[in-house]
């Protein structure tokens, strides 16, 4: 991979995750908001019925798990700026072979060739 190419990719990861972090700034902030009460518009921070709280607790799980799944991309996009320093990048690391630029352009924080990647998913 030339030099131009992996500018070119680190500035796109660095790019994305400062999206990501505001993200997941959001997020944090929307899982932490008071719910029922004042945030649906009543003055009691009593949920008024059994189902607003239902509501409530379930928006917070989905949130929470929007937010780990962001967090866990911001890390995979900084090791893949990690690799890009350590030369590694671009690199399969399940074959050793160099992963399509096409699937970089995809996924750029990519570890795995598609192949490999497969063998990840059916093993987990």
């Amino acid at each position: 991979m030339t030099k131009a190419q992996l500018e070119a990719f680190r500035q796109l990861l660095q790019d994305l995750r400062h999206r990501l972090k505001g993200d997941v700034s959001h997020l944090a902030n929307e899982a932490l908001r008071k719910a029922g009460g004042e945030a649906s518009g009543s003055l009691s921070n009593t949920p008024i019925h059994m189902a607003d709280l239902g509501s409530d607790n379930f928006e917070q799980e989905f949130t929470l798990s929007l937010l780990e799944n962001e967090e866990q991309r911001l890390q995979e996009i900084g090791a893949a700026l990690e690799r890009i320093s350590q030369g590694k990048f671009g690199v399969c690391e399940g074959c050793d072979k160099p992963i399509p630029k096409a699937r970089l352009d995809a996924i750029p924080f990519t570890r795995f060739c598609v192949e490999c990647a497969r063998k990840q998913q059916q093993s987990a």
